[in-house]
């Protein structure tokens, strides 16, 4: 090696020892749990009825009046599961990545798609995409959901919901809200819309296409429900759940999860109030006394719904869905 390249060799890895180190990727906030010691359960004591296998990234899901649909964005593509079967019956491809929620209406899942901003309409007799709206979810962490009818997906991140008509597939209003809206929930008369930036549930009339209330709920509330006499938000700065009334648009009471960070989702069904996350999978609320009465620790979650007597459970890390019988948990 000649003295100059040996000089420009030198150069090189003095520069190289020269950079910064890259910064460590942030973690995620610890979370605790419930304090009470008595509702604490292991998922290793969890044993499903069926599991699903589902290869990809299983997450949303949503039920309809025989089946369970399943979402997985990296395959780009949409599992139905047979109840009665306890199988996986059929993927069918939608757009791309799809993304924030499913919902069911007019005889077909409505799938967000993040990859390419759009929604695809998936008949539920042919078990095919019928047609694709040039509309795309406001972020990747959000909700769709379907009113009597209507289509309402949050498609702009500034503070936007869109109006779907399934008769045309065509968007036919846009309503305000505040920013940083990103998922919705149809209950009660009105459609619920969650402001993960300024804290608040909001409550658009479908009569007029207009907010008429804004109610604030806990730390960057995303993913909410609708049942048991009640709107609920999952709020994820502080991992708690508000208790609105629908009636007089108040909050009734906050209840402590100890699940703060992002992700996650909350479902109603079979009495109670579902909530997962990273680390507890399976959180149940009694609506009556407004108490956690099970939080189980331990890997899985991330996405849950309730229907056909079962809990729902994605466990999209390990490319699974549990069907789980809530009289046995």
């Amino acid at each position: 090696m000649s003295l100059r390249s040996f000089f420009v060799l030198g150069l090189f890895v003095s520069l190289l020892l020269a950079q910064p180190p890259k910064p460590a990727p942030p973690k995620r906030p610890v979370r605790p749990g419930v304090k009470e010691s008595e509702v604490k359960r292991s998922m290793e004591n969890v044993k499903p009825e069926a599991s699903f296998s589902i290869p990809g990234v299983p997450d949303w899901q949503v039920v309809s009046d025989d089946a369970v649909w399943i979402s997985n964005g990296p395959r780009n593509n949409v599992a139905r599961l047979d109840p009665k079967l306890n199988m996986v019956t059929c993927t069918i491809p939608v757009g791309q990545k799809p993304c924030a929620g499913l919902a069911v209406g007019f005889g077909s899942v409505w799938v967000p798609n993040c990859g390419d901003k759009t929604v695809s309409r998936i008949d539920m007799k042919s078990d095919k995409v019928v047609a694709t709206i040039a509309v795309g979810p406001a972020g990747s962490e959000g909700g769709i959901t379907a009113s009597p009818d209507s289509i309402w997906l949050p498609s702009d991140p500034r503070g936007m919901v869109s109006r779907i008509d399934p008769a045309t597939n065509k968007v036919v209003a846009e309503v305000a809200v505040a920013p940083g809206s990103f998922a919705a929930a149809w209950g009660e008369g009105a459609v619920w819309v969650t402001s993960t930036e300024k804290n608040l549930l909001q409550r658009i009339d479908p009569a007029t296409n207009l907010v008429t209330e804004t109610i604030e709920v806990g730390k960057a509330p995303r993913f909410l429900t609708v049942g048991e006499g009640a709107v609920w938000t999952l709020n994820q700065t502080e991992g708690n759940v508000t208790r609105v009334d629908p009636k007089t648009n108040k909050v009734v009471t906050t209840i402590e999860l100890g699940v703060p960070g992002p992700g996650g989702e909350i479902a109603v069904g079979e009495g109670y109030i579902w909530v997962t996350s990273f680390d507890f999978p399976i959180t149940r609320i009694d609506p009556v006394t407004n108490k956690v009465v099970q939080q189980f620790a331990g890997p899985g979650g991330d996405a849950i719904r309730v229907g056909f007597g079962s809990v729902w459970l994605s466990n999209l890390r390990q490319q699974n869905v549990w069907r789980l019988d809530p009289g046995r948990l």
